[in-house]
Parts: C-alpha cells; structure tokens; sequence
C-alpha cells in the first residue's frame, strides 16, 4: 500500500513560511525548503527509535552523522538479529537524487523514508504500528500540530516531515568546489590537482560521476554494473536494478553514488565490500569483474601508475564539504 493510500482524507500540507535553503558552492539550487516546525519535526523523527518495531533503531542508526550519514559497517543491523544486504548511502545532497535506494525503488524521498520502517530486515514495523508509536508521544503530536495545523498522525505526514529534514542536509564548498567553481588556485594540493586531471580524462571516472560547467553532483544518477559482488562461481547474487525493472540488461546494476564527502562514508560500493579509497581505485583500474551486463564504460586502465593511483585518492579526499546552515 502506497504512502498516499494511507494518508486518508488528512491533508499533509505543512502550515508555515518555508525556510529559504543557500546552495553551497558547487552545488544546483536545492529543491523548496520546508518551514522550520516540520524540518524540526522531521529530525526528531530521524532520530527517534520509536519508528522500529522494537524501539531499538532510528533511521539515523544507520545513517550516522558521524559516518558521513552513511554507515561504517559494510551492513546494516536491523531488528531481531536481522541483517540487510547492502551497505546504508549517505543521505548528504540526497534532495537532489531523482531515485532512491541502490536500485532505485523509491522515486522521491517521502517514498524512500516508509520503506526501512515496513522492511522486516530492517525497522520491522507496519504502517499501522509507526502512526501508533508516533501518535503515543505526547511532543510529536504537538510537533505535529506545528507542522500540519493539527495533531492528526499519518504515515504520509511522518515520511514527509522526515524528508522535509533530509532535505535540508546539504553540503558542498568543499576544497574541489572552491579550486574549480570558486576561482581559488591554491584550494587544492598539487596531488588532488594531478588527481583531478585524471578524473577527468585518463581514469574516465567523470564519465559517470559527472561535472557540469558551474555544479558538481559527481553522479550521473544512472545505474551501471561493475561486477561488484561477484561470488566464487561468477555469479552475482544481488540482482540489483534487474530487481525493480525486470530487465536482464539491468542485472546487477546499481545507482552511482556521489562522490561528495566520500572519504567520510567507507566502506563503499553497494556491498561494502572495499574498505578504503584506495581499494576503490584499485578495483576500477583493474576494470571491474567480468560478467554479461559489465557496463561498457568500465575498462581496465593498464598504464595507471602507482603515483596515479596516490593522485586520484588526493583529489577524492578532497571532496569533503561543509555543511549549509539551516535558518
């Protein structure tokens, strides 16, 4: 049952002036912001363990604020010694994904927030059961009220305060954006500066972490197969967009993530299966794992150089933003 099924006949308009949110240097104009109660309700709802069945796990258990809203271990535990599959992706600049998830089942924020909360692996709850749980709570009700007009608790006002709170996190005037949009020379090392000449050109990673003449997203929001989590028999056991489209061309693809504060979120790839920047580099000069769907764009890089290698990880650590300040 969808997100706007069980919202009823309650409307989930936020009541309200929204807060005007600053794009960081290197970064679009972020979508509308919310007003400053429903950001304040959205977080607190991020926070709150209250959303798993058992009351042990919050959504940022797994996205860590620490970690770079990412998460440190390469999967997620979830309720009942449950244990996902895929490692958590930071939920920095996420306002700006036109999907969702690894695989890109969610087409908007507000979907992607009910599905940890309904995934028995994960948060374990049932719609009906989060709406309890909140509606329990004698602050979010009245939270609530500041956001919505009224106490009322829906499934549809809880994922869109949460996503109105993610919204806000964005990051961007990293060292990189102040060396290539913001004119400054001496922003970057003479390492990241080699790195990012690289990056651009011999290593063919702007290919699909993609920049533009005035922003960076780093992504290109598509979804490629690397060959990431090959078994032993040459399999891929997680089906990854195959799973949501049903396209044999799409198996085990999975979306490209943003480079933006990765040397914040390891481990990286969709398993957490490399542990380092450096193990990422390594993998992609190697040109991935060999399969039927590998994406053409991959290909080994047979004259990268030790030193090359030593660029590339500058330029990467050099992606580390800050964080916009929310009025």
């Amino acid at each position: 049952m969808t997100v706007a099924a069980l919202a009823g006949c309650t409307k989930a308009d936020f009541v309200g002036t929204p807060v005007r949110l600053r794009a960081p240097l290197g970064l679009p104009a972020p979508p509308p912001g919310a007003p400053a109660a429903a950001v304040a309700l959205g977080k607190k709802l991020f926070f709150s363990p209250s959303l798993s069945v058992d009351g042990s796990l919050a959504c940022a258990g797994c996205h860590q604020p620490g970690n770079g809203f990412a998460d440190p271990r390469p999967h997620s535990p979830g309720v009942n010694g449950g244990r996902g599959n895929r490692n958590a992706p930071s939920v920095w600049n996420a306002a700006y994904w036109s999907s969702q998830f690894w695989d890109g089942r969610a087409a908007s924020l507000e979907e992607q927030a009910a599905g940890p909360m309904m995934n028995p692996v994960e948060m374990g709850h049932s719609s009906r059961g989060v709406v309890a749980a909140v509606k329990a709570n004698p602050e979010f009700r009245q939270m609530m009220a500041a956001a919505y007009g009224d106490e009322t608790v829906t499934l549809e006002r809880i994922t869109k305060a949460i996503a109105a709170y993610e919204k806000t996190l964005l990051r961007g005037n990293s060292p990189f954006d102040r060396f290539l949009f913001g004119g400054d020379k001496t922003a970057l090392s003479e390492e990241a500066q080699r790195g990012l000449g690289l990056f651009r050109n011999k290593a063919r990673c702007a290919l699909c972490h993609t920049l533009a003449a005035d922003h960076a997203l780093l992504t290109d929001q598509k979804f490629h197969n690397l060959g990431v989590g090959m078994d032993p028999a040459g399999n891929l056991p997680d089906p990854g967009r195959f799973n949501v489209t049903g396209r044999e061309a799409d198996r085990g693809a999975f979306r490209t993530p943003s480079l933006r504060n990765i040397a914040e979120t390891a481990p990286y790839m969709h398993d957490g299966s490399l542990k380092s920047l450096k193990e990422v580099v390594d993998f992609y000069v190697g040109g991935g794992n060999a399969n039927p769907q590998l994406d053409p764009l991959l290909q080994p890089l047979t004259s990268f150089t030790r030193q090359e290698r030593t660029d590339l990880v500058a330029f990467l650590e050099s992606l580390t933003g800050e964080a916009v300040a929310v009025p």
